[in-house]
């Protein structure tokens, strides 16, 4: 493949890319063969539809065929650009965040459901925060409201406040260690909180189960350790109109409801995703 893109155009070497990632079992490998090399050409995805004749550089070439290699070894495209984009806005990843996908932006929308005034001074807490993408995107819907993220490892925190940074939202985001609630002091109008929900001997996808972190996919042998640990230690942090948004995995809306029940929620509400899959889970006093 190497000898071959240093001379080829871009229709040429997409075609090539695509046949290779295709072999190797990528979902969609038109797609992300494109989004690679838009990446190294540095044009628009859609630039490269009307530039197929653009001849590729021999150092773009090579650059492309690394970013291919990566792919056809089942990598993301998201880990190998090392950014994800969530509800609109551009987040940086790291080995020890999961990679944000769309079907989280269901608790976004059951979070601006209940927090109707977009304007009020509302007090956020995102647990297992990851890159911060859940808090950072409802912050920049929310302009006077201020949260707090926590995350056991060291190295999503930093990834966090970067991105925070980087969005603008750093002076109404704090990022904290914790284990899960130790040491957080509420009250809090929302909690937010996409846990690991994955049965431990579940079979996934290459590019969840090798470049995702473990700690933050798997939940014992049901997928429920995490709810089961969690969901007690939420009453005390919440506001009494307060609410809060846990993501489920499938299958595990009932359980959960119930373990909330159990804890002093008597409300729920489940909220689908797009695939009308039950992702979020809405509970209140």
């Amino acid at each position: 493949m190497s000898a071959g893109l240093q001379a080829q155009t871009v229709d040429l070497a997409l075609s090539a890319a695509t046949r290779r990632l295709k072999a190797a079992g990528v979902e969609q490998p038109r797609r992300d063969a494109r989004l690679l090399l838009s990446e190294v050409v540095g044009l628009a995805p859609e630039r490269l539809l009307v530039e197929p004749e653009r001849m590729i550089k021999r150092g773009e070439a090579t650059a492309f065929e690394a970013f291919v290699t990566r792919r056809a070894m089942r990598e993301p495209v998201s880990r190998i650009l090392g950014r994800r984009e969530f509800w609109g806005l551009t987040f940086r990843l790291s080995a020890q965040t999961l990679d944000p996908r769309p079907d989280s932006e269901t608790l976004i929308e059951a979070a601006l459901a209940h927090l109707t005034d977009r304007r009020a001074s509302w007090r956020l807490l995102d647990l297992g925060t990851g890159s911060g993408c859940l808090l950072l995107a409802l912050l920049s819907e929310l302009s006077a409201a201020r949260g707090v993220g926590v995350d056991l490892s060291t190295e999503a925190i930093a990834t966090a406040r970067a991105n925070a940074t980087e969005l603008g939202l750093a002076s109404r985001a704090v990022f904290d260690v914790a284990d899960w609630t130790a040491g957080v002091a509420g009250p809090f109008d929302l909690i937010l909180c996409n846990p690991p929900y994955v049965e431990e001997d579940a079979v996934l996808a290459p590019e969840v189960a090798i470049y995702d972190p473990p700690d933050a996919l798997y939940a014992g042998s049901d997928g429920l350790a995490a709810y089961r640990r969690l969901i007690p230690s939420l009453p005390s942090l919440l506001a009494p109109d307060g609410c809060v948004l846990l993501e489920l995995g499938a299958g595990q809306a009932a359980a959960v409801t119930a373990l909330g029940r159990a804890a002093g929620f008597p409300k729920a509400e489940i909220r689908a995703d797009l695939s009308g899959t039950p992702r979020c889970l809405a509970l209140s006093r």
